[in-house]
């Protein structure tokens, strides 16, 4: 089997159109038909497919990205403007009556909001008394590992909930992108990326992504996103299979860094006076935490400090973390979470880690944590 790093540089080999080594920008909307008079049929007489025609249907950098989504996250990809864009195409298509959701990314939720006031949409909790209430054909949605806290829940748990009411679920993989957690190994039915970030990786793109096990519910999917209008665009195609071909190198060392930057806090926690607690799935003690995650952790987590005060002023205080929102790009980021999202604790505060040398961003968060003693 051809491993991960190959697939992320060759898998879409076969779609090249050109012989540039690297794939020129598509920026054309449109695409001309065919040359030969003899071949064009009007619509009402059977449509005979072309290619490219317009891009909000497909477009070459487009179907180049879905190949190689198709290798490395094992199933049938459809790629979409915003990790939002692709939960939209993911509930818009499966249409459930009824969703059994959790903490997740406020985004699904507020859309989840949408269809609850247009439609009726029921939302119940992950509470045992809520999942014995599903029907064939509603969903569970699982974030994991999880916004912001960077822990994990068990897919295999919530699969087997979902499947005894012949209902599906739907994970956001996006914390844990491949090598480091396949939710389809756990019994995921659909699993949804925010592309944006990790493989995105250089924060200058917006993308989503859905995988599924069936190519005709692909298809559908597609179909569908081509009448919404959320196909992803072509300077994000090209800047996203960019970013494709050094994924696995920085997604590996990410990971390695979270680890150590988290068991440095986890050690010593008791030197650092405002330090209240601090989240991540490698201090989780559950038996499928490691069996879900065997190649390394997400690289995000978070820590909460003794008062909001405290959040507020702590990024200044750090020289390599960027205090902005968002996560998975090359450079390490720190939120004072509050300032995104209006329901969190507002000692919370989110580290997303680059790929920056581990040892100075252990002694960034040193200095910047002990000025407070």
């Amino acid at each position: 089997m051809t491993g991960l790093s190959t697939n992320l540089i060759h898998a879409d080999d076969s779609k090249n159109r050109v012989s540039d080594i690297v794939t020129p920008i598509n920026v054309s909307t449109t695409f001309r038909y065919d040359d030969d008079p003899s071949l064009l049929r009007a619509a009402d007489e059977g449509f005979e497919e072309q290619e490219f025609v317009y891009s909000r249907e497909k477009h070459p950098n487009q179907v180049k990205l879905e190949v190689i989504f198709d290798e490395i996250l094992n199933g049938h990809s459809v790629a979409y403007s915003s990790g939002l864009a692709a939960f939209y195409g993911l509930i818009t298509h499966f249409n459930p009556k009824q969703v059994a959701v959790g903490p997740c990314y406020h985004g699904c939720l507020n859309i989840l909001n949408i269809h609850t006031r247009n439609f009726g949409l029921k939302q119940f909790s992950y509470s045992e008394e809520d999942l014995d209430k599903l029907q064939p054909g509603d969903l569970i949605h699982i974030e994991t590992p999880l916004n912001p806290y960077g822990t994990s829940k068990s897919i295999k748990y919530f699969a087997d909930k979902a499947h005894s009411k012949g209902a599906l679920l739907s994970v956001d993989s996006t914390f844990a992108p491949v090598p480091l957690q396949d939710p389809f190994k756990f019994g995921a039915d659909i699993v949804m990326h925010s592309a944006t970030k990790y493989f995105g990786g250089h924060s200058d793109l917006l993308a989503g992504v859905l995988v599924v096990k069936s190519f005709e519910i692909k298809e559908k999917l597609v179909e569908d996103r081509m009448h919404l209008g959320s196909n992803i665009a072509n300077l994000e195609s090209y800047l996203l299979l960019r970013s494709l071909r050094s994924y696995e190198l920085r997604i590996n060392k990410q990971s390695e860094n979270v680890a150590k930057i988290v068991k440095f806090l986890s050690d010593n926690k008791k030197n650092f006076k405002i330090l209240k607690d601090l989240t991540h799935s490698s201090l989780q003690t559950e038996d499928f935490v490691k069996k879900q995650l065997p190649n390394g952790f997400g690289p995000v987590f978070s820590i909460f400090v003794e008062s909001k005060e405290i959040a507020k002023q702590l990024p200044s205080r750090l020289k390599y973390f960027h205090h902005a929102t968002s996560l998975g790009g090359v450079e390490s980021l720190v939120e004072w979470r509050a300032l995104s999202d209006p329901h969190i604790d507002q000692t919370l505060l989110r580290f997303s880690i680059g790929v920056e040398d581990p040892n100075d961003l252990i002694n960034d968060l040193d200095q910047a944590l002990s000025s407070f003693n």
